[in-house]
């Protein structure tokens, strides 16, 4: 089994977990914000989620406030709103850093296993433009980065917040993921 699946989590609801839970699952993991321009994410990954749940996909949502205070809420409040307003199925975990001397570790292992997201359009730039210092590679750009990790726990591919649930290049690295047995 993968360290990465041992690395001590807690759910929304204040519960401890970890990852061994989701053997023999592909995972998508993604940082996510209720306040930011990527909001709407939620709904493709929802969709996503339905489609592919059945295969033995999960998506893991990882809030993080990180990113110019674009998630203030308390784990009830971001609960109450992913349930309101996007419907979210999928599991939520409690709020962690995925940047900086607080980083969980679980980013941290994420983030060295990829370095480099794929598929980063102009969002970098945009943050620039915008006077927003943007994260060098390994470290988490923004919101909605994802994760794919394989039924084995290994870290395969990243994508970054450009990347949405519909992206070519996202699901074809999903449907091999699935495809493959641990």
């Amino acid at each position: 089994m993968s360290a990465i699946r041992k690395i001590p989590l807690q759910t929304n609801a204040g519960d401890t977990a970890d990852l061994s839970s989701y053997d023999g699952k592909v995972l998508l993991i993604v940082n996510v914000a209720s306040k930011c321009g990527l909001t709407v994410q939620y709904e493709g990954l929802q969709t996503l989620y339905e489609r592919k749940r059945a295969e033995g996909f999960e998506i893991l949502a990882f809030p993080a406030n990180n990113f110019k205070g674009q998630e203030p809420g308390t784990n009830e409040e971001i609960r109450t709103f992913c349930d309101t307003q996007y419907g979210v199925s999928f599991p939520l975990f409690a709020k962690i850093s995925v940047v900086g001397e607080d980083q969980h570790p679980l980013y941290r292992e994420l983030t060295q296993a990829v370095p480099d997201a794929t598929g980063e359009g102009p969002m970098r730039q945009r943050l620039t433009e915008r006077g927003v210092p943007a994260n060098p590679a390994p470290g988490v750009l923004w919101n909605f980065e994802k994760f794919l990790i394989g039924r084995d726990g290994a870290v395969l591919a990243r994508f970054s917040p450009d990347v949405t649930a519909d992206d070519p290049r996202l699901l074809s690295a999903i449907d091999s993921a699935l495809a493959a047995r641990a």
